[in-house]
């Protein structure tokens, strides 16, 4: 950040007094200019026959590629908010939320990934602007060579571990993968 959002003037990154990072400091009004991890909100929808929604991608990064329908939250949403609109934005779904389900952390990218996972049920879905084709996947039939990122590879791999042990749980992990791209 080369210039204060709050006056306009040109900011210094220091360390604040009282503080362990540098930050962009405002020479002219000291506003201490924070920047925090962005939240990849989304979810893990399984229908009746354990099969998997996916999302083939119409953006970039890794456009054509196949994901989880997920997303940045935005401000004044909760987590499962963000999760459910980023769904029916991406899959046009509208699943049943059951829990959270994995947690990532990617420092390196300054992301943190909340999938929940969610019931399909009856529910219709549908390609939504995002997304090139949207279709149910079962186990063995999963593309795993055209997957867009390593945490929708991850996640596939626990859900696949849970439904065959039966028992699911929560599932966090911190990486430090330079390679993932800056958007679910």
């Amino acid at each position: 950040m080369n210039f204060c959002s709050s006056c306009g003037e040109k900011t210094t990154r220091r360390v604040p007094d009282g503080d362990n990072r540098p930050r962009d400091i405002c020479d002219h009004c000291d506003t201490i200019h924070y920047q925090n991890p962005k939240i990849i909100a989304g979810c893990v929808v399984i229908d009746d026959q354990h099969r998997i929604l996916l999302c083939r991608r119409a953006i970039e990064p890794r456009y054509g590629l196949w994901t989880l329908p997920a997303g940045f939250m935005e401000n004044g949403e909760t987590v499962a908010q963000a999760a459910l609109r980023e769904t029916w934005e991406e899959a046009r779904a509208r699943p049943t939320l059951d829990r959270l389900y994995v947690v990532t952390s990617i420092p390196s990218i300054s992301q943190v990934y909340m999938l929940y996972l969610a019931h399909l049920n009856d529910s219709p879905f549908d390609s939504g602007p995002e997304s090139l084709e949207t279709r149910l996947f079962s186990l063995d039939e999963i593309p795993w060579e055209n997957l867009a990122f390593q945490t929708v590879r991850d996640t596939l791999h626990c859900l696949i571990e849970d439904l065959e042990s039966g028992k699911f749980r929560l599932h966090c992990e911190d990486r430090d993968d330079s390679q993932e791209a800056a958007r679910v």
